[in-house]
C-alpha cells in the first residue's frame, strides 16, 4: 500500500510543469510579468499588453495549450492553437481593422490632407528596416514581415507575415509590434524633442474647418474604391478599416457601428492578443534571428517617427510657422497612442497648446500608410 501512494504522490509530482522547465521558459516567465507589470501598473496599451503577456505566461508553463493536432495523442490542438490559426489565415487582423475604423474618427485627416504626407513620411522606417533586414541575412520576404514593425501596427504586421508564409516568425514580428506601440510613451518623446526646438514645440495651430457629414460618408468609398484599385491585396485591411468607418458616419447602421467598435473589437483582441503571447514559447522566442528582428523593429520605428518629425519641421517652415512639427510623429499607426503623445509633448512646453485632433490627422494616414506599404510588398513579390 505504501509503495502504491508512494508511487502515485511520485507520478503526480513529474506531472507537474516543475520538471518540464528550461532556463528559457523561466525567462520568458519572466519577460511576461514584466509585461504584465508595465500594461497594469504604468497603463502602457493594457488592452493589449495584457492578453498578449497572459498568453506569453502560458504557454512556458504548459507549451501544449498551442501544440497542433498532429502533436497531441488525442488529434485535438491546444486551445490557443485554434485562436493562432485565425492570425495565420489574416482573419482577426481584418476585424481589428474593422474595429478601428468604427472607433476612429477620420475628420482631422479630411479637415487637412497635408497629414497624408506626414503619415507617408512615417513609413519610411519599413523601407529602410527592409534593406536593413537583407543585410543582416533575412530572405526578401521575411525582411518584408519584419519591417512593418516600423509602423507600429500589429494587426498589419501578422497579416502580411501570414500573407508572405513567414508563419515561423509571426510570433516575434507580432510581440515586437506591440510592445512598441505600448511603449510609443517612451520611445517617441526623447526623438521629438532632439529633432524640435522649444519654439517649434510651442506652435499653436489654427482650428481645423468642420467637416460635413457628406465629406465624412464618400471618404471611406472613395479611399477604398482608389486604394484598392491601385493595390487589390490591401482590400482586407483598408476594406475592413474603410467599412468600419462608413458604419460610425452614415448614421444608419448604429448597431453595427458600436458592434464593431465594442463587443466585436473586444473579443477579437483577446483572441489576438492571447494567441500571439502564446507564439512566444522559449524554444521560438530565445534566439539571434528574435534579437535580430527585435533591434530591427525599434530601429524601423526610430527611423519612422523621425521621418514623420522632420517632415513636420519643412512644412512647418513653408507654412512660416504654421504647423507644429510634433504632430509628424503621429504618422506611425499607433492609434490613437502616437496622437496623444504628441499633445503631451506640445502641451509640456505649452500647457494651453492642444495638438491633439492636428496629430489625429497624420496618425489616421499612418493606419493606411502602414496598409499600403503592406500592400506593395505583396504586390512585389505577387501574394
Amino acid at each position: 500500500m505504501w509503495s502504491y501512494i508512494g508511487e502515485t504522490m511520485n507520478n503526480l509530482l513529474h506531472q507537474t510543469a516543475f520538471f518540464n522547465l528550461t532556463w528559457g521558459n523561466f525567462v520568458m516567465i519572466a519577460v511576461a510579468c514584466i509585461f504584465l507589470y508595465l500594461a497594469i501598473a504604468k497603463g502602457y496599451e493594457p488592452l493589449l499588453l495584457v492578453p498578449i503577456a497572459f498568453g506569453m505566461l502560458l504557454v512556458n508553463i504548459y507549451p501544449d495549450i498551442i501544440a497542433s493536432p498532429e502533436e497531441t495523442s488525442n488529434g485535438v490542438g491546444g486551445l490557443l492553437y485554434y485562436f493562432y490559426q485565425l492570425d495565420e489565415w489574416s482573419i482577426l487582423p481584418s476585424l481589428i481593422f474593422l474595429g478601428v475604423g468604427a472607433m476612429t474618427d477620420f475628420g482631422p485627416l479630411i479637415a487637412n490632407p497635408i497629414s497624408f504626407l506626414m503619415g507617408a513620411a512615417a513609413q519610411f522606417g519599413i523601407f529602410a528596416a527592409y534593406l536593413i533586414a537583407i543585410l543582416l541575412g533575412f530572405n526578401d520576404k521575411a525582411a518584408a514581415a519584419i519591417s512593418i514593425i516600423g509602423g507600429a501596427d500589429g494587426p498589419t504586421s501578422i497579416f502580411l507575415a501570414g500573407k508572405l508564409g513567414q508563419t515561423g516568425l509571426m510570433g516575434p514580428i507580432a510581440v515586437a509590434a506591440y510592445s512598441y506601440m505600448s511603449l510609443v510613451p517612451i520611445i517617441q518623446p526623447p526623438i521629438m524633442k532632439l529633432l524640435t526646438t522649444k519654439k517649434e514645440r510651442a506652435i499653436h495651430m489654427d482650428n481645423l474647418r468642420p467637416v460635413s457629414k457628406l465629406e465624412k460618408i464618400l471618404f471611406p468609398i472613395i479611399v477604398t474604391t482608389v486604394v484598392c484599385l491601385i493595390l487589390p491585396t490591401t482590400a482586407p485591411l483598408v476594406g475592413m478599416l474603410m467599412l468600419g468607418n462608413l458604419f460610425r458616419e452614415c448614421g444608419v447602421v448604429r448597431q453595427l457601428s458600436e458592434t464593431a467598435s465594442n463587443a466585436l473589437m473586444y473579443i477579437v483582441v483577446i483572441l489576438l492578443g492571447t494567441s500571439v503571447g502564446a507564439s512566444t514559447s522559449a524554444e521560438a522566442f530565445l534566439n539571434v534571428s528574435t534579437i535580430k528582428i527585435v533591434v530591427l523593429g525599434l530601429v524601423a520605428f526610430v527611423i519612422g517617427t523621425t521621418g514623420g518629425v522632420l517632415l513636420g519641421k519643412l512644412l512647418c517652415h513653408l507654412t512660416h510657422g504654421k504647423i507644429n512639427p510634433l504632430i509628424g510623429s503621429a504618422g506611425v499607426s499607433a492609434v490613437p497612442m502616437a496622437a496623444r503623445v504628441s499633445q503631451k509633448v506640445g502641451a509640456e512646453e505649452d500647457p494651453t497648446n492642444f495638438l491633439l485632433m492636428h496629430a489625429m490627422g497624420p496618425n489616421v494616414a499612418g493606419v493606411i500608410g502602414t496598409a499600403v506599404a503592406a500592400g506593395v510588398f505583396m504586390a512585389i513579390f505577387g501574394i
